[in-house]
């Protein structure tokens, strides 16, 4: 996927303007390069991936260009706790589907404790489509829904679709956080 295919996929779900969101599951970096687009010049992205070389690779892409300066790589498993900020929002794209069922409530629990109120969590995912190596427990409109519930989120809105060309359909959809922050970050 390009990354302008990427923006419009997740636009509906990103305001515009100053923010900083964490990319989860970054990878080498589209919806990260997606989501500085929509942000605008202001905009910051932490890029959290454990695969190093596709961090090295989103540093190559986004070097000598305005983008570079305002995104941060950090080597990590978005699966085990890490501190942040306060983020104005959270996206896993493709990365949710590579957390075990048993675990998916409590690592989007902790993820929503990142986030500011009003802040957004986004998911990338895939509906319609049966689990294979590359995407080993596809979360479905349906699942993310119970999952929202299960950690005191609204149900999703979708923010975009389109057929997937491995099978099924990919969507974007987010949910905001309301009510202070919780006192725990990690």
């Amino acid at each position: 996927m390009d990354v302008r295919t990427a923006a419009s996929l997740i636009r509906a779900a990103v305001p515009a303007g100053a923010a900083t969101w964490a990319d989860l599951g970054a990878g080498s970096g589209t919806f990260t390069r997606a989501l500085l687009t929509l942000l605008g010049p202001e905009g910051r992205v932490v890029a959290v991936d454990k695969d190093a070389s596709a961090l090295a690779e989103l540093r190559v892409a986004t070097s000598g260009t305005a983008l570079g300066a305002r995104v941060v790589s950090l080597h990590h498993d978005f699966r085990k706790p890490h501190y942040f900020p306060p983020l104005d929002g959270v996206l896993l794209a493709n990365a949710l589907h590579f957390v075990p069922p048993d675990e998916q409530a409590a690592v989007l629990a902790r993820l929503k404790n990142y986030l500011r109120p009003e802040g957004r969590l986004v998911v990338v995912d895939y509906d319609g489509r049966e689990a294979n190596a590359w995407v080993p427990h596809p979360v479905s409109q349906r699942r993310l829904s119970e999952l929202f519930e299960a950690i005191g989120l609204a149900a999703p809105a979708l923010a975009g679709n389109r057929p997937s060309r491995y099978g099924g359909t990919l969507y974007a959809a987010w949910s905001a956080v309301s009510g202070p922050p919780s006192e725990e970050r990690a």
